[in-house]
């Protein structure tokens, strides 16, 4: 039997109904009709997931292209190559972390900061023979030290001298990620993206994109009253003039200033 509920004004609205709801909240409806609606959805994040599965196919399918393996980093004792930072592993993964030399940790790149500071754990990578490191664009000493603020135990080097031959046609001065391949003392670059490609790195978008409200981004497409309010400028990733994360590092006493010691 279906049940029936009073709207105001003493009209009747079924159970399966959708009842009027304030503005930026979904329509309430019971258990079966939500279920409902929700395998509809579910059939298309299948469908999703299978795509991408066939994506990440093609992408191991791609060609390579040699790099000079002898490319110099610098790291915490002193020069190193390309070949180096792979720690002895196959494939390593490389993330190039934008620098805005001679700025506070403030003034750092707030997306580059979102995205490592959920890069926690590397032992699984390394169990498949991988390695991940940040090559940042900036120069060693002072880059290394944001690290240290930030208190990331990530590998970390700076590229900053050999970034238009490992960047060749591409912009300096982005957020890139880029794999690479060892086959003996040659190495390959294999795959690379930018910009939205990098938050596969990213945790904390993609459980924002499981909620009702998402991102709360005003490019996404969200019903009319949905909460808009991160502009996509930078401030989207940052709390109170700095990146979010800076405010736990600032309150267990690190300071921001990267200049160097005496």
């Amino acid at each position: 039997m279906e049940h029936e509920t009073t709207r105001p004004g003493g009209s009747t609205v079924s159970a399966g109904e959708p009842r009027a709801t304030a503005p930026g909240l979904p329509a309430a409806v019971d258990r079966a009709a939500f279920e409902a609606e929700l395998d509809g959805l579910r059939a298309r994040e299948k469908a999703h997931t299978r795509e991408g599965d066939a994506i990440a196919a093609a992408r191991r399918r791609l060609p390579m292209v040699e790099m000079d393996a002898g490319l110099e980093l610098t790291g915490p004792r002193g020069p190193l190559t390309l070949l180096d930072a792979f720690e002895g592993r196959r494939q390593l993964i490389a993330y190039y972390f934008m620098w805005h030399h001679g700025h506070p940790a403030a003034e750092q790149c707030e997306g580059c900061t979102w995205n490592n500071t959920q890069v926690a754990e590397l032992s699984y990578l390394h169990s498949r023979d991988v390695t991940y490191a940040v090559l940042c664009q900036g120069p060693y000493e002072e880059s290394s030290r944001y690290r240290d603020f930030m208190g990331w135990d990530l590998p970390w080097y700076s590229a900053q001298g050999s970034l238009d031959a490992l960047l060749v046609g591409r912009r300096i001065g982005v957020m890139h990620l880029v794999c690479y391949l060892r086959d003996g003392d040659r190495v390959y670059e294999t795959y690379w993206t930018t910009r939205r490609g990098v938050e596969v790195v990213d945790y904390n978008y993609a459980l924002m994109d499981l909620t009702v409200y998402g991102r709360r981004e005003p490019w996404e497409d969200s019903p009319p009253g949905w909460p808009q309010e991160w502009r996509v400028d930078g401030s989207n990733t940052r709390l109170n003039g700095r990146p979010t994360a800076q405010w736990s590092r600032l309150r267990a006493g690190r300071s921001d200033d990267l200049t160097a010691r005496p």
